[in-house]
């Protein structure tokens, strides 16, 4: 689904490309330029996990999954040259709630939640000239996940019959992206934006007596759609 949805991307950005190549005279994106963007940024993990192991025992068609959100997004690019950029995403806090199925009970109950902020800093190829009012560019690099403020709901500790607690590793993994700029004048742009990353977490809810364990593949595409201005 995640590839459907960046290909499909990827495809009205090169439309969009073809239709306004031409345009020029406006904005040049030269070395030393500091382009800075702000949007709405969403989440959609890709989520996929392990079976869910208690003590150590598997527990039979168990899964885990990580529900999408929005937040503020910021994003900074510095040009090194007239096509190469150093750029990074930033966000407000991002919140999760985690649920699970057959984890102790038949169906699938909220077992917890979690916020995480994403830093993720590319190296972005500008393939027009420096003069073109459309911006598209490409980039790859590396992605940091910390996440944080975890907790344990309240359904699963009903259910267990004791509060317990969370915790998720924190995650490094790489990040690719696709977006484009768009001149409106000599320096205010509208932007839009997707990242693939590469997030994945071990989860261990923790229990007087019980021990829940399972990985998490959360590996989101997170879109933003903004304006920026260049420095």
């Amino acid at each position: 689904m995640f590839k459907q949805k960046a290909l499909s991307l990827a495809i009205h950005m090169t439309l969009a490309g073809s239709l306004l190549a031409g345009t020029t005279g406006v904005m040049a994106y030269e070395a030393g330029d500091v382009i800075v963007r702000a949007g709405a940024a969403t989440v959609e993990p890709n989520d996929d996990s392990s079976r869910l192991t208690l003590n150590g025992a598997g527990l039979p068609n168990s899964k885990a999954y990580v529900d999408s959100d929005t937040q503020l997004g910021l994003t900074l690019t510095y040009m090194l040259t007239d096509h190469l950029g150093l750029g990074l995403l930033a966000a407000t806090p991002f919140k999760h709630d985690i649920k699970a199925k057959n984890l102790l009970v038949p169906g699938k109950i909220d077992a917890g939640s979690t916020k995480h902020l994403p830093p993720t800093l590319t190296l972005q190829y500008f393939p027009m000239k420096a003069e073109s009012r459309f911006q598209p560019y490409a980039g790859v690099g590396i992605n940091y996940t910390k996440f944080f403020e975890e907790d344990v709901a309240s359904e699963l500790e009903g259910i267990v019959g004791a509060g317990g607690k969370l915790k998720l590793d924190d995650s490094w993994g790489v990040a690719f992206e696709l977006g484009m700029d768009y001149a409106l004048t000599d320096r205010w742009v509208v932007n839009a934006a997707v990242w693939y990353i590469d997030i994945d977490t071990d989860a261990k809810f923790n229990f007087p007596g019980a021990e829940v364990k399972t990985k998490v593949d959360i590996d989101p595409l997170v879109y933003m759609v903004g304006i920026g201005y260049k420095f």
